[in-house]
Protein backbone atom coordinates (compact mmCIF):
# COMPACT_ATOMS: atom_id res chain seq x y z
CA UNK A 1 0.00 0.00 0.00
CA UNK A 2 2.82 2.98 0.98
CA UNK A 3 4.88 1.03 -2.03
CA UNK A 4 1.65 2.43 -4.42
CA UNK A 5 1.37 6.17 -2.58
CA UNK A 6 5.18 6.18 -3.26
CA UNK A 7 4.85 5.34 -6.84
CA UNK A 8 1.71 7.75 -7.30
CA UNK A 9 3.43 10.67 -5.57
CA UNK A 10 6.33 9.96 -7.71
CA UNK A 11 4.66 10.21 -10.87
CA UNK A 12 2.41 13.42 -9.80
CA UNK A 13 5.65 15.09 -8.92
CA UNK A 14 6.73 13.93 -12.30
CA UNK A 15 3.53 15.17 -14.59
CA UNK A 16 4.05 18.58 -12.43
CA UNK A 17 7.20 18.52 -13.58
CA UNK A 18 6.99 18.02 -16.96
CA UNK A 19 4.04 20.28 -16.81
CA UNK A 20 6.24 23.32 -16.07
CA UNK A 21 9.23 22.08 -18.28
CA UNK A 22 6.31 22.57 -20.90
CA UNK A 23 5.40 25.70 -19.32
CA UNK A 24 9.01 27.34 -19.94
CA UNK A 25 9.29 25.67 -23.57
CA UNK A 26 6.15 28.21 -23.83
CA UNK A 27 6.91 30.89 -22.35
CA UNK A 28 10.82 30.72 -24.23
CA UNK A 29 8.90 30.49 -27.20
CA UNK A 30 6.45 32.90 -26.78
CA UNK A 31 9.32 35.13 -25.79
CA UNK A 32 11.42 34.37 -29.42
CA UNK A 33 8.26 35.45 -30.82
CA UNK A 34 7.82 38.80 -29.18
CA UNK A 35 11.34 39.50 -30.11
CA UNK A 36 11.11 38.39 -33.97
CA UNK A 37 8.28 40.57 -34.25
CA UNK A 38 9.86 43.48 -32.19
CA UNK A 39 12.62 43.34 -34.91
CA UNK A 40 10.17 42.88 -37.53
CA UNK A 41 8.31 45.90 -36.57
CA UNK A 42 11.11 48.14 -35.89
CA UNK A 43 12.70 46.96 -39.61
CA UNK A 44 9.40 48.11 -41.13
CA UNK A 45 9.45 51.36 -39.37
CA UNK A 46 12.85 51.82 -40.34
CA UNK A 47 11.85 50.77 -44.12
CA UNK A 48 8.95 53.03 -44.11
CA UNK A 49 10.88 55.93 -42.57
CA UNK A 50 13.16 55.58 -45.31
CA UNK A 51 10.80 55.85 -48.06
CA UNK A 52 8.88 58.86 -46.53
CA UNK A 53 12.00 60.94 -45.76
CA UNK A 54 13.00 59.77 -49.51
CA UNK A 55 9.67 60.73 -50.95
CA UNK A 56 10.08 64.08 -48.50
CA UNK A 57 13.43 64.55 -50.20
CA UNK A 58 11.47 64.28 -53.47
CA UNK A 59 9.17 66.72 -53.04
CA UNK A 60 11.48 69.44 -51.55
CA UNK A 61 13.22 68.96 -54.95
CA UNK A 62 10.23 69.39 -57.00
CA UNK A 63 9.53 72.11 -54.67
CA UNK A 64 12.03 74.19 -55.98
CA UNK A 65 10.55 74.67 -59.26
CA UNK A 66 7.53 72.56 -58.74
CA UNK A 67 5.31 75.40 -59.50
CA UNK A 68 7.01 76.58 -62.36
CA UNK A 69 3.44 75.75 -64.60
CA UNK A 70 1.92 78.33 -62.16
CA UNK A 71 4.19 81.05 -62.58
CA UNK A 72 4.27 80.35 -66.24
CA UNK A 73 0.52 80.91 -66.67
CA UNK A 74 -0.41 84.29 -66.90
CA UNK A 75 -3.26 87.08 -68.02
CA UNK A 76 -2.85 90.87 -69.51
CA UNK A 77 -4.49 93.58 -68.50
CA UNK A 78 -5.59 96.07 -71.14
CA UNK A 79 -3.09 98.78 -70.83
CA UNK A 80 -0.21 95.36 -70.96
CA UNK A 81 0.48 94.60 -67.06
CA UNK A 82 1.02 91.05 -66.45
CA UNK A 83 -1.35 89.10 -63.72
CA UNK A 84 -0.48 85.67 -62.22
CA UNK A 85 -2.85 84.29 -60.09
CA UNK A 86 -1.40 85.12 -56.79
CA UNK A 87 -2.95 81.57 -54.78
CA UNK A 88 -0.99 79.53 -57.46
CA UNK A 89 2.43 80.79 -56.71
CA UNK A 90 4.29 78.94 -54.03
CA UNK A 91 5.55 80.46 -51.23
CA UNK A 92 7.40 77.16 -49.64
CA UNK A 93 11.45 77.66 -48.27
CA UNK A 94 13.79 75.83 -50.72
CA UNK A 95 17.47 75.60 -50.72
CA UNK A 96 19.82 76.20 -53.94
CA UNK A 97 18.21 77.17 -57.47
CA UNK A 98 14.79 77.82 -58.44
CA UNK A 99 13.86 77.31 -62.15
CA UNK A 100 11.50 80.24 -62.54
CA UNK A 101 10.28 80.63 -66.20
CA UNK A 102 9.58 84.48 -66.04
CA UNK A 103 12.79 86.73 -66.06
CA UNK A 104 12.59 88.30 -63.39
CA UNK A 105 10.53 85.81 -61.50
CA UNK A 106 7.21 87.64 -60.12
CA UNK A 107 6.48 85.04 -57.04
CA UNK A 108 7.15 81.22 -56.44
CA UNK A 109 9.05 78.77 -53.89
CA UNK A 110 11.57 80.75 -52.63
CA UNK A 111 14.96 81.06 -50.74
CA UNK A 112 14.02 81.60 -46.38
CA UNK A 113 16.17 84.87 -46.46
CA UNK A 114 14.85 87.67 -48.00
CA UNK A 115 17.15 90.55 -49.78
CA UNK A 116 16.92 93.64 -48.08
CA UNK A 117 13.97 95.89 -50.04
CA UNK A 118 14.79 99.38 -48.01
CA UNK A 119 15.08 101.26 -50.65
CA UNK A 120 17.86 99.39 -51.57
CA UNK A 121 20.01 99.61 -55.13
CA UNK A 122 22.24 96.71 -55.95
CA UNK A 123 24.75 97.16 -58.78
CA UNK A 124 25.01 93.91 -59.74
CA UNK A 125 22.70 90.98 -60.59
CA UNK A 126 20.91 89.61 -57.00
CA UNK A 127 19.49 85.91 -56.47
CA UNK A 128 16.02 85.78 -57.81
CA UNK A 129 15.20 83.52 -54.95
CA UNK A 130 16.16 86.47 -52.58
CA UNK A 131 14.29 88.69 -54.37
CA UNK A 132 11.29 86.69 -54.41
CA UNK A 133 11.38 86.72 -50.73
CA UNK A 134 11.21 90.45 -50.79
CA UNK A 135 8.30 90.63 -53.29
CA UNK A 136 6.61 87.87 -50.43
CA UNK A 137 7.20 90.97 -48.39
CA UNK A 138 5.28 93.20 -50.37
CA UNK A 139 8.43 94.80 -52.24
CA UNK A 140 8.31 96.38 -55.43
CA UNK A 141 11.74 95.32 -57.81
CA UNK A 142 12.80 97.74 -60.35
CA UNK A 143 14.58 95.56 -63.17
CA UNK A 144 16.89 96.41 -66.03
CA UNK A 145 18.96 95.39 -68.48
CA UNK A 146 21.92 96.73 -71.01
CA UNK A 147 19.68 98.84 -73.02
CA UNK A 148 17.86 100.95 -70.71
CA UNK A 149 18.78 104.82 -70.65
CA UNK A 150 21.33 105.94 -67.95
CA UNK A 151 18.95 109.05 -67.50
CA UNK A 152 16.19 106.75 -66.72
CA UNK A 153 18.39 104.34 -64.50
CA UNK A 154 19.39 107.62 -62.44
CA UNK A 155 15.82 108.96 -61.87
CA UNK A 156 14.40 104.90 -60.92
CA UNK A 157 17.15 104.81 -58.47
CA UNK A 158 16.25 108.24 -56.91
CA UNK A 159 12.80 106.87 -56.63
CA UNK A 160 13.96 103.44 -55.27
CA UNK A 161 16.23 104.71 -52.21
CA UNK A 162 13.22 107.09 -50.99
CA UNK A 163 10.64 104.49 -51.43
CA UNK A 164 10.73 101.82 -48.18
CA UNK A 165 9.55 98.31 -49.40
CA UNK A 166 11.61 99.01 -52.92
CA UNK A 167 15.15 97.48 -54.57
CA UNK A 168 16.31 97.83 -57.77
CA UNK A 169 18.92 95.60 -59.33
CA UNK A 170 20.70 94.67 -63.24
CA UNK A 171 18.71 91.56 -64.91
CA UNK A 172 20.84 91.70 -67.81
CA UNK A 173 18.74 88.66 -69.45
CA UNK A 174 14.98 90.21 -68.90
CA UNK A 175 13.91 91.34 -72.73
CA UNK A 176 12.42 94.62 -72.06
CA UNK A 177 14.55 97.38 -71.12
CA UNK A 178 13.19 98.76 -67.66
CA UNK A 179 10.43 96.23 -65.98
CA UNK A 180 8.96 96.71 -62.25
CA UNK A 181 7.47 93.71 -60.89
CA UNK A 182 5.34 93.42 -57.52
CA UNK A 183 3.91 89.72 -56.18
CA UNK A 184 2.04 88.27 -59.36
CA UNK A 185 2.51 91.70 -61.06
CA UNK A 186 5.07 93.14 -63.82
CA UNK A 187 4.87 95.80 -66.33
CA UNK A 188 7.53 97.08 -68.78
CA UNK A 189 7.54 100.81 -68.87
CA UNK A 190 9.05 103.11 -71.53
CA UNK A 191 11.11 105.63 -69.15
CA UNK A 192 11.38 106.46 -65.59
CA UNK A 193 8.60 109.41 -66.64
CA UNK A 194 6.48 106.23 -67.43
CA UNK A 195 3.09 107.29 -65.63
CA UNK A 196 2.90 103.49 -65.30
CA UNK A 197 5.77 103.87 -62.75
CA UNK A 198 4.02 106.01 -59.88
CA UNK A 199 1.14 104.04 -60.44
CA UNK A 200 2.89 100.86 -60.39
CA UNK A 201 4.33 101.98 -56.95
CA UNK A 202 1.35 103.87 -55.21
CA UNK A 203 -0.69 100.21 -56.09
CA UNK A 204 1.52 97.47 -55.45
CA UNK A 205 4.58 98.43 -52.62
CA UNK A 206 2.67 97.33 -49.74
CA UNK A 207 -0.16 96.38 -51.49
CA UNK A 208 -3.42 94.19 -51.39
CA UNK A 209 -1.12 91.32 -53.44
CA UNK A 210 1.62 91.01 -50.43
CA UNK A 211 1.30 87.74 -49.02
CA UNK A 212 3.09 89.15 -45.41
CA UNK A 213 2.31 92.50 -45.27
CA UNK A 214 3.97 94.38 -43.09
CA UNK A 215 7.55 91.78 -42.73
CA UNK A 216 10.53 93.11 -43.07
CA UNK A 217 13.06 94.43 -45.90
CA UNK A 218 15.45 94.56 -43.50
CA UNK A 219 18.13 92.69 -41.81
CA UNK A 220 18.05 89.95 -44.73
CA UNK A 221 20.53 89.28 -47.26
CA UNK A 222 22.92 92.36 -48.90
CA UNK A 223 25.39 92.66 -51.62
Amino acid sequence: MGSAKKTSSAERKARIADMRRAEAARERRARALTITLSAVIVAALGVGGYFLVSQADDDDESGKSGDAAAVAEFSRTKDGEKVWDSKKLGRTHVEGKVKYPVTPPVGGNHNQVWMNCNGDVYQNEIPNENAVHSLEHGSVWVTYNDQAKPADLKKLEAKVKKTPYSLMSPVKKQKEPLLLTAWGHQRAVTGADDAKVNSFFSTFVQGKQTPEPGAACTNGKGQ
